[in-house]
């Protein structure tokens, strides 16, 4: 019902902004069109793999892995794997209602999506050299502490602590 009020929202806005000016419009419109056909193939991508591994992986597996019951080792898990992985914004967040869907907890997968758009192991080479090492690797450490702080408070707010 959401999901229906907000694009009768947009197609609402759409058509002021082009009773307003046209060429802008059209002009926003391709731009949109573009952005979207730039994400898809990442898109496409990490949720065929991500829907592969949920059907590979059983509910059950995932659940001892990084399920609520999992505790602060699945949060370590997670947040670690979260932290090695490079994916962009967009898919971090479908990526991890498949992962809630599939049995996940809510600590683990707030640790994995926090220490994901936050810690960049795979990026560090190229943060170190506009950075520093110092710097790198202090930003790193304190983004991977705060992925429990984030778990933690998930962890309160959904009463799984």
């Amino acid at each position: 019902m959401q999901t229906a009020m907000f694009y009768l929202l947009a197609i609402g806005l759409l058509i002021l902004s082009y009773s307003k000016d046209k060429m802008k419009t059209k002009k926003s419109v391709m731009k949109a069109v573009k952005s979207i056909e730039n994400m898809m193939p990442q898109f496409i991508g990490i949720i065929i793999l991500v829907g592969v591994m949920l059907a590979v992986i059983d509910p059950q597996t995932i659940s001892r892995f990084i399920g609520s019951g999992s505790g602060w080792l699945g949060v370590a898990l997670a947040a670690i794997v979260g932290g090695i992985t490079l994916i962009p914004g967009f898919i971090a967040f479908p990526t991890a209602a498949l992962l809630l869907h599939g049995g996940a907890g809510y600590m683990q997968v707030g640790a994995f999506v926090s220490s994901l758009m936050m810690v960049g192991v795979v990026t560090v080479p190229l943060e170190t050299k506009f950075f520093g090492k110092k710097v790198t690797f202090k930003r790193n450490i304190l983004a991977f502490l705060y992925a429990f702080v984030v778990a933690f408070i998930i962890g309160k707010v959904m009463g799984e602590i």
